[in-house]
């Protein structure tokens, strides 16, 4: 363990304020790169430095914030960066040197391109710059190394991979997270505690973007989700633009002391400032600080994760039940207690969970989602509604998902959907913004805490995400590649469409095995010939065995005993397929389940 590991858990420790609003201020556009000043201006540069440690603080960071070859190449200076590096570690150390009390010298490192930058340069060429830099310090003789003002995850993950394999030194990471509470990226404070702790890194925090009380929120929402220590650096509030373009900061000593202390109480154990700080600041700070310790470090670093039994389903998948359910269509018309009837009817002979469609016709009808929530609302069972994207923009469905998950809907299953054929309304017809896929994503992200636009929410979602797949589709080995699709794109757990044979059904489960997803095995019982010989040469992706087919034709009058008598044999080999199944109700005769039920 470092001296500045020991020294970390023993007390907080105060870091610098801005190095940038000090040069600026003593006459250097921020225009200019000024970590050049290392060579160019040694002696202004060592007078910041030296304003911070008579302020008391405990760790001064070198000037190198922004001395990557590829930021540097934009001023004319990429072939200098080891030099700059070097000389801005030197600077600092001669600092500390001369200090007569124990001070640390942060290496400071930013991302290694702009944000304008970001799209034009790949990630070899990041990874290199930030490993010319780290060797630098290194070299130079720095105590930690500060990775600051990282506005996206993944480039701050890979540039602690890269110090972390190339130097022993301590490693702080700190992101920026602006005023809606995430990163550029749109990561959260959960996103960055879950991705960083995992790392060789000794703190964790924020710097930069938000003022005092904009950092305090962040330091508790980081607080929630890691052990590690945290780093709190806001900036002095808002800049006032004065004579062109240089830049004055309000914020007084005593009010930025205020909220150093609450960062110390919420949890940080490094305090220190940005933008527009100064070494009255940090002064301030020290002072506000020097009666508190560090609060105890939590065991554990992460939220828990809620409790399987918001989704019914998937606490029973959870408890690896035998999973049986029922479909329900909505009423045309647009009634809804005839299907809370029938689901009352269904319920007293031993169903509980019922997934909830739209029916393909072009006449009024609830959506699936309004009429699962009256089901729940009206009949003690859980319902799970079916969402398609036909017709629906991207923001109307994020919209309704909210909605629903507000009102208490854990889990959706994902169908991209198909217009109705047209009837008594000639201009039906069908637009996608997004298909199933996209659907999964969007549930994915609000999952995660962000919206179709990577955008932070106030809150997280905790949907339980369904998808459909097709056994009976023509082409077997594209339908596996799209259900591998929504697989990687977060879905949860898999139903068929019905099946009428499970011979195909046997090799695509072989097929997707490896995804080690739970399946439910769709079975609706053929009412008669004529629904049947329909199935199997108007409906596309739909497969009828030929021996079905006679043996529906043979039935005659008898047919619907026929084909529910198919679908128990069906149902009788299922147990050892699936993890569950979904009962197709044939329309006005619920009471015919009771049959299926004894076969499951």
């Amino acid at each position: 363990m470092s001296d500045f590991d020991t020294e970390l858990g023993r007390r907080v420790l105060v870091c610098d304020g801005a190095m940038g609003t000090m040069l600026h201020a003593a006459g250097n556009s921020l225009d200019r790169a000024l970590p050049e000043l290392n060579l160019s201006n040694a002696e202004l540069v060592t007078t910041v430095h030296q304003s911070y440690v008579s302020a008391g603080v405990d760790v001064i960071l070198t000037n190198t914030f922004g001395a990557s070859r590829l930021r540097l190449a934009d001023h004319g200076y990429s072939g200098d960066v080891r030099e700059i590096n070097l000389a801005g570690a030197r600077i600092a150390r001669q600092v500390r040197e001369a200090a007569d009390r124990q001070v640390f010298v942060g290496g400071s490192i930013s991302p290694a391109v702009t944000a304008g930058q970001r799209q034009g340069i790949g990630v070899n060429e990041r990874v290199e710059a930030i490993a010319e830099q780290v060797d630098a310090l290194a070299e130079g003789g720095v105590d930690v190394l500060v990775f600051e003002t990282f506005g996206y995850l993944d480039e701050l993950v890979e540039a602690i991979s890269t110090a972390a394999g190339r130097t022993d030194l301590p490693i702080i990471a700190q992101a920026t997270i602006t005023g809606d509470g995430g990163t550029l990226g749109g990561e959260t404070p959960h996103d960055l505690a879950t991705a960083v702790s995992a790392l060789p890194v000794v703190a964790l925090g924020a710097n930069c973007t938000v003022g005092p009380q904009g950092m305090l929120a962040v330091v508790e929402e980081l607080r929630r989700f890691t052990s590690l220590p945290i780093i709190a650096q806001p900036n002095a509030g808002l800049p006032r633009r004065v004579h062109g373009r240089r830049f004055e900061y309000n914020i007084d000593g005593d009010y930025f002391a205020r909220y150093a202390r609450r960062y110390t109480e919420s949890g940080a154990m490094l305090i220190g400032g940005c933008c527009g700080t100064t070494p009255t600041h940090l002064g301030a700070a020290v002072s506000g600080v020097a009666d508190l310790r560090p609060r105890e470090r939590r065991e554990t670093g992460t939220r828990a994760a809620p409790a399987s039994g918001q989704s019914e389903l998937a606490d029973r998948l959870v408890r690896r039940d035998f999973v049986t359910a029922a479909a329900i269509t909505p009423p045309s018309g647009g009634g809804a207690d005839e299907a809370a009837e029938v689901v009352a009817g269904l319920h007293r002979r031993g169903i509980d969970l019922f997934t909830v469609a739209a029916r393909p016709s072009t006449r009024a009808q609830l959506t699936a989602i309004s009429l699962a929530l009256h089901i729940q609302q009206n009949v003690e069972v859980a319902t799970i509604p079916t969402v398609t994207t036909w017709d629906t923009t991207i923001m109307t469905l994020q919209a309704n998902l909210l909605g629903a998950h507000a009102l208490g809907v854990r889990t959706v299953i994902c169908e991209t959907g198909n217009p109705p054929l047209r009837g008594d309304y000639p201009n039906a017809d069908g637009i996608w913004e997004v298909d199933s896929v996209g659907l999964i994503e969007l549930l994915a992200g609000l999952n995660s805490g962000r919206d179709c636009n990577g955008l932070s929410l106030a809150t997280k979602t905790s949907f339980h995400i369904g998808a459909r797949f097709n056994p009976g589709a023509d082409d077997i080995d594209a339908e596996i590649a799209r259900t591998r699709d929504k697989l990687r794109a977060g879905a949860d757990f898999l139903i068929t469409r019905p099946v009428y044979e499970l011979d195909t059904f046997r090799r695509m489960t072989v097929d997707l095995s490896e995804e080690d997803v739970p399946v439910l095995l769709a079975i609706s019982p053929l009412g008669s010939f004529a629904e049947a010989e329909y199935l199997a040469y108007e409906v596309p992706d739909v497969t009828i065995p030929a021996a079905t087919l006679r043996a529906m034709e043979r039935a005659g009058a008898g047919a619907a005993d026929v084909g529910l008598e198919l679908a128990t044999e069906l149902l009788g080999q299922a147990r050892g397929l699936a993890r569950g199944v979904v009962l197709g109700v044939p329309d006005g005769e619920p009471e015919r389940v009771e049959r299926l039920l004894r076969a499951v």
